[in-house]
């Protein structure tokens, strides 16, 4: 069964203890999704921090991180104490999905 990115990260970010809702929202007229701020898919909360994750195919890492980078609401995250990561999803040679997480806090 095919699982999106947004889940698996879910399902990890649960795993480890947080409290993990998924943010962003479908526009069905125009057929797009919108993430909150412009940046985040799924909101983390637990362990005394606030996480907010971006989840994305492997290959699409680098341009997360540079459009993370480029929002005008990172800073205000980050004077907010959260902690920003983009999870990168590919499956290994065995078939397997694997995790990249880069934090870019």
């Amino acid at each position: 069964m095919a699982s999106s990115p947004v889940s698996r990260s879910l399902k990890v970010m649960r795993e480890r203890g947080y409290r993990a809702q998924v943010v962003e929202r479908f526009n069905q007229f125009a057929k797009v999704r919108h993430d909150l701020f412009g940046i985040v898919d799924i909101v983390c909360v637990g362990n005394g921090e606030t996480i907010g994750v971006q989840a994305t195919s492997g290959s699409n890492v680098a341009s997360r991180i540079k459009k993370i980078e480029d929002s005008d609401a990172l800073a205000d995250l980050r004077d907010a104490g959260w902690k920003i990561v983009v999870h990168g999803w590919r499956k290994n040679a065995k078939g397997r999905w694997e995790l990249r997480e880069v934090d870019i806090s």
